[in-house]
């Protein structure tokens, strides 16, 4: 199962991954490896660049065309992505990336200044996936297991649009996606 899920994830990022990522400057491609770079420059475990990485592969595997937020669907790509990625992974990849759009909502309640830092893209998106947590969100979501996890996701993840930065590639990745693969 490992050089196929290897070779299936490097396929949709280097296929896949050449569509926009929404209204940013980048395609979905740029945007994961920016954000796996980012998480291995801050020295993260491997299952957190994993993570990174492949936190938004549920925009890859939906068919609901480029941008479905343009039109008002929630995508729900982290649920799509977690379920995807949970036959070939552990909970220190899956969680982080099923909470990820979470830990969005989480600190534009907690941080008062987080709103004023989302790309537009995610703004649009938050109002679909339920704005802002409230007091009582906040205190639920801190209470679950990898949710620290996917809140430092969350920030390399919206990081992760800046146009032309140079990054390795996905195979630079592979290191780590074979630490972090679930036996078969």
């Amino acid at each position: 199962m490992s050089d196929d899920t290897i070779a299936t994830i490097v396929d949709l990022i280097d296929g896949k991954g050449l569509r926009l990522y929404g209204l940013s400057a980048v395609n979905q491609r740029a945007h994961a490896l920016q954000a796996a770079h980012l998480a291995e420059q801050a020295g993260c475990p491997p299952s957190l660049i994993v993570a990174a990485l492949l936190h938004d592969i549920g925009h890859m595997v939906h068919d609901l065309g480029e941008d479905p937020a343009k039109d008002g669907i929630d995508d729900h790509h982290e649920d799509l992505g977690a379920a995807w990625l949970e036959a070939r992974f552990g909970a220190p990849v899956t969680e982080p990336v099923r909470l990820h759009v979470a830990a969005k909502r989480y600190l534009c309640g907690k941080e008062a200044d987080y709103f004023g830092r989302l790309s537009p893209d995610s703004v649009r998106s938050l109002a679909l996936q339920g704005g802002p947590m409230s007091s009582d969100e906040i205190a639920v979501f801190e209470a679950q297991p990898h949710y620290a996890e996917a809140v430092q996701l969350r920030r390399f993840d919206e990081a992760a649009k800046v146009k032309g930065l140079e990054v390795p590639d996905a195979r630079h990745y592979l290191p780590h996606i074979r630490a972090c693969l679930r036996a078969a």
